[in-house]
């Protein structure tokens, strides 16, 4: 068996095309390719969302928390299929089964697990939840899809 890897944010930036303010992946604490990720994504009140998501009481909007969960699927898929992240680019597909149980608000940590369930001729298929110490915030089957990019 072997180590589960971390990530920091340059590596996180050699994967993701995302940058601010849409990169929503601060750290890979634990990366098993072709099996599982946690990522972790620091919630500060200095987001632009909570200017006005909402002025009276700031909530990461859902919206959001499904893409910081779709590029830790992402961050996965790239590291499992060993292709240079510049030939490769994956695209959400479909979310599906999406919940949501409780706010994310600033000061909170979101701890993303992302497990791989398939992948199939290119389409992924992840189990997604997000916790905040320790509870459930969110969770939703995801699928993503590899297209190769002319560079």
């Amino acid at each position: 068996m072997s180590t589960p890897e971390t990530f920091d944010i340059h590596r996180i930036l050699e994967y993701l095309p995302h940058r601010y303010p849409f990169l929503l992946v601060d750290r890979v604490v634990e990366c098993v390719p072709n099996e599982r990720l946690v990522a972790i994504k620091n919630v500060t009140f200095n987001e632009p969302y909570f200017v006005g998501h909402f002025p009276h009481k700031p909530v990461m909007p859902g919206v959001l928390i499904v893409e910081a969960m779709a590029q830790a699927t992402g961050l996965l898929a790239f590291r499992s299929v060993g292709v240079p992240p510049e030939h490769i680019l994956y695209y959400l597909v479909g979310i599906d089964k999406a919940k949501f149980r409780r706010p994310v608000e600033p000061g909170d940590q979101l701890r993303i697990h992302a497990t791989i369930r398939r992948s199939l001729r290119g389409v992924w298929c992840f189990d997604v939840l997000a916790e905040v110490d320790g509870k459930r915030v969110a969770s939703a089957e995801i699928r993503c899809a590899a297209k190769e990019t002319d560079t």
